[in-house]
């Protein structure tokens, strides 16, 4: 069961994958944990990531496939993975390609969660984040039980830079220019399956699981 998650920032892909982890005990890996992993374990990868991040700049395709394939290849991957956040464009779904067809391994599902830009904008909109713990609550969705303080920790909550609408925006743009060609390339490759993310979260899951079923 080998997974990756495609769909626009706010789209509730990330929500999604750890619900495919829970239920079929499969890892769910995001780029940001490997880098941190390997950063803090001082492997040779990490440290020529560490190299470039030090100096402000983007951790090059071909580094970034090759810390995701030696996490893919880790033991607690022996019955699959989900993959959020990577690939996020073609040159790294080639790279990964590659890696895996030498291993006699391909992507089996891109599992598409797909929103309305103007869906997305307003969910995000409504998110607002504990500024003490960082829990996240969603005033239509997911409200505080009371206004502006979490129900955690009881500190305040904000509306964070990322989820500003401008911002927002900004993310989309970058999205549909460099990771929603990925959604032709693996419709070529006969492995994408697509979701509609303005349902309720159990209704996509649910819609998720008779995919892997099938």
């Amino acid at each position: 069961m080998k997974i990756i998650m495609l769909g626009a920032p706010g789209a509730g892909k990330g929500t999604q994958a750890k619900k495919i982890a829970a239920k079929y005990h499969v890892p769910h890996i995001s780029t940001g944990d490997i880098f941190r992993a390997n950063i803090k374990e001082g492997t040779e990868l990490g440290k020529k990531a560490q190299e470039y991040m030090d100096q402000g700049l983007l951790v090059p395709d071909e580094l970034v496939c090759d810390l995701v394939v030696d996490r893919i290849h880790k033991d607690d991957c022996e019955n699959g993975f989900i993959l959020d956040g990577f690939p996020r464009t073609i040159p790294q779904a080639d790279a990964l390609d590659g890696a895996l067809a030498q291993n006699g391994e391909k992507i089996e599902y891109a599992i598409d969660v797909e929103v309305p830009d103007e869906n997305i904008i307003k969910r995000m909109a409504g998110r607002r984040s504990c500024k003490d713990c960082g829990a996240i609550f969603h005033l239509v969705y997911n409200p505080p039980k009371k206004e502006n303080c979490c129900d955690v920790c009881g500190g305040p909550l904000v509306l964070r830079d990322d989820d500003k609408e401008e911002t927002v925006k900004k993310r989309l743009d970058v999205y549909h220019e460099q990771t929603a060609p990925l959604i032709d390339h693996y419709k070529k490759a006969g492995s994408l399956y697509e979701v509609d993310g303005t349902q309720d979260i159990n209704v996509v899951f649910e819609e998720i699981e008779s995919i892997l079923e099938a």
